[in-house]
């Protein structure tokens, strides 16, 4: 029963996975992938960054941390009509959903009026809405969901134990506690983490762990590759091997079946043939445009390209009864004047 939905699962179970021959992992992952989803088709996103910078959490991936000397400017909110510019626009361009990061530890009551009026204009335009905008309180979740907000995106980054190492300004709990608060408000979750931070193989499998037993499977799960960026403390790290990138992808789509897999950050230093393999191993969605905020993607062109040589198609918009697409969106490639961290 390997894609039976579960939320219990031990860490030495997802090591066994880890550890079997890289082709009979593969195998059993693209079985589970087969059982809930189209092998050919990927969800294809895009993130607007609407205020980038200045963060003062110190998370040691991060070049958005004020503390760090990385290049990234500084920029304050952008206002709500030109979020709704860029909403027209992506949906002018077949967009059904926006998603709209800023560069918060948490944002502050009096943002979350502003952030709810885009929200309320971009979902009055007919479109979807999804935002990460840091740690949330009860309320603030509330507020965001009657403005109209669907998808909220909030990563644990990495293994429990081995969170200490990477971020010192905010707990583990406190990612956690924002999850909780943003599922009893009613929003669909994206929720994931970095791999290649110089991690074991154990504290991957307990990344993997800690969020296949959330009370619910995330909707998207975006694993993100580390990318280095010159001025953060996890500059030159230790390049996580290829294979072993694969082995968390396939891990992934056993232990979280029903879930959207992403390839996120990292994905401009993955070959054509590594990201192929990912799919194999049951990836199925990816970020598109040319910007992943601060960080580098591949254009559009070799996105394409690379879809025509593999034969896969963007996943289809599916509309339920309320309008709401599921499970996945194809978004338009929207260029962002600002840049954040990765999904």
């Amino acid at each position: 029963m390997a894609s039976e939905i579960r939320h219990d699962w031990r860490r030495e179970e997802l090591l066994a996975l880890f550890g079997l021959p890289l082709p009979e992992l593969l195998f059993r992952a693209a079985t589970v992938h087969r059982e809930h989803f189209d092998p050919s088709e990927v969800q294809v996103s895009t993130l607007l960054s609407v205020k980038t910078g200045g963060c003062p959490e110190d998370c040691s991936y991060c070049p958005q941390a004020q503390r760090y000397h990385t290049g990234v400017d500084a920029t304050k909110l952008m206002e709500a009509d030109q979020v709704l510019e860029k909403a027209r626009q992506a949906k002018a361009a077949g967009a059904s959903r926006f998603c709209m990061g800023a560069a918060w530890r948490s944002p502050k009551d009096r943002d979350i009026p502003k952030v709810a009026q885009m929200i309320a204009g971009v979902k009055a335009l007919g479109l979807e809405t999804c935002a990460t905008l840091g740690m949330l309180s009860p309320g603030q979740a509330d507020a965001l969901r009657d403005a109209g907000l669907d998808y909220y995106n909030h990563n644990l980054d990495t293994a429990p134990e081995f969170y200490g190492d990477i971020v010192h300004t905010r707990q583990y709990q406190d990612r956690l506690d924002t999850l909780e608060h943003v599922r009893q408000a009613g929003l669909k979750t994206c929720c994931g983490g970095i791999v290649g931070m110089g991690e074991t193989r154990e504290q991957r499998a307990g990344l993997l762990q800690a969020l296949a037993n959330l009370p619910a499977h995330p909707d998207s799960v975006p694993i993100n590759r580390l990318v280095q960026v010159a001025g953060t403390p996890l500059a030159g790290t230790a390049e996580l091997d290829p294979f072993e990138f694969v082995r968390a992808i396939a891990v992934a789509r056993i232990a979280m079946p029903r879930s959207m897999v992403r390839l996120s950050a990292g994905r401009e230093a993955m070959s054509d043939e590594l990201q192929a393999l990912c799919f194999m191993a049951g990836a199925n969605s990816i970020f598109y445009g040319e910007k992943l905020l601060t960080t580098g993607n591949p254009d559009t062109g070799r996105d394409q390209a690379l879809f025509a040589r593999l034969g896969l198609v963007p996943m289809p918009v599916r509309v339920d009864a309320d309008g709401h697409d599921h499970p996945g969106t194809v978004h338009a490639d929207i260029t962002a004047p600002a840049r954040g961290c990765a999904a």
